[in-house]
């Protein structure tokens, strides 16, 4: 009797997670006031999107600023016992966009909600998370303990830069990845002969994960960091000759470390480049990086949005991970696995 429950159970799990997974439309509106989505002002059109495929409306809060920079947060409507999900990416100016969240938080804490989760599209300071140098800070420690101290009850987050900063927050972190989406992107385009390339060797088992979706074969660039936002390409390891490449990294900044592995890549043989990431960054001189590359076309998502040179660019593409984003809040909120997106 057991072994035939368990083997029900688990065809019963199959089934759910086929029809979960068809679930990609906006559901009709519904009236849940114990169900709430605010945001600060780092990615408004995220949060409308993620809003209109639950069918909710964006909780009515104020976000502004004194004259000399302060920011002063209100909200403005009932959230008593209320479960709140605050959606603000902290990309540039980061300070002031972790600050908005920050306050957010404290203040929905302060106005008696039941469980407040600080949805961070893209995780600022991910990268200073360990003393690499003498007598500097771990920041990415100190940012999660300040989303604790806030209020903050869980946090859901895409694409950390490095999985294990999970364990620097003590509360429950819900780790997305954009994968899925941009793995249906580039199914579809259906690109011959296809190798994913990881640009360093800190993003081979995402480049594998990748690769593994996509039916295709793995390449690793060995890259030398000379100094912050510098990097040396080394040299290729993996046959490229005649092949297209996909190049997948979590975030683009400058663009410096993609166009340099983009020139190695066509260096070794590569017949085409792409490209792929979370977290379009781009700040400094990406977009003219990108722009002279010889890069045929980089894929983002938008969990930041990009600046107005960015949007002018005709080599970036923006994919919405607002349905992703929205199916995992719904699961947080009715208490069912988020894991199952990704299966």
């Amino acid at each position: 009797m057991a072994t035939l429950a368990t083997a029900a159970e688990k065809a019963t799990d199959k089934k759910m997670t086929a029809d979960e997974k068809t679930a990609h439309k906006p559901q009709r509106a519904r009236v849940d006031d114990k169900f709430k989505i605010f945001c600060g002002s780092a990615n408004e059109s995220l949060c409308e999107e993620i809003c209109a495929f639950l069918g909710l409306s964006r909780g009515q809060a104020m976000v502004t600023r004194f004259k000399d920079g302060e920011a002063y947060i209100q909200i403005q409507e009932n959230v008593r016992g209320a479960d709140v999900f605050v959606v603000q990416p902290t990309c540039h100016p980061v300070d002031e966009h972790l600050m908005e969240l920050l306050l957010m938080i404290d203040a929905l804490k302060r106005a008696s909600a039941r469980r407040i989760t600080a949805v961070i599209p893209y995780f600022g300071y991910a990268r200073q998370d360990r003393k690499d140098k003498p007598r500097v800070p771990i920041s990415s420690k100190l940012v999660a303990d300040l989303l604790t101290t806030a209020g903050a009850d869980r946090a859901l987050i895409v694409d950390l830069h490095a999985p294990q900063l999970q364990g620097f927050f003590n509360i429950p972190v819900d780790h997305l990845f954009a994968s899925p989406v941009l793995v249906d992107h580039f199914k579809k385009m259906a690109l011959p002969n296809l190798t994913v390339v990881s640009p360093d060797a800190g993003g081979v088992e995402r480049a594998r994960f990748f690769a593994k979706k996509m039916d295709s074969a793995l390449a690793i660039v060995d890259k030398r960091r000379v100094e912050m936002n510098v990097a040396e390409i080394m040299h290729v390891i993996g046959d490229v000759k005649g092949r297209t490449c996909l190049v997948l990294d979590d975030l683009i900044d400058t663009a410096g470390t993609l166009v340099k592995t983009a020139s190695a890549l066509m260096e070794n043989g590569a017949s085409a480049i792409y490209a792929c990431c979370s977290h379009p960054v781009l700040s400094g001189p990406a977009v003219e990086n990108i722009s002279k590359s010889c890069i045929t076309e980089v894929v983002v998502t938008n969990t930041i949005p990009l600046s107005e040179n960015a949007k002018k660019e005709p080599k970036i593409k923006v994919l919405s991970i607002a349905g992703l984003i929205g199916r995992a809040i719904q699961s947080i909120h009715e208490e069912t696995s988020v894991s199952k997106l990704f299966l």
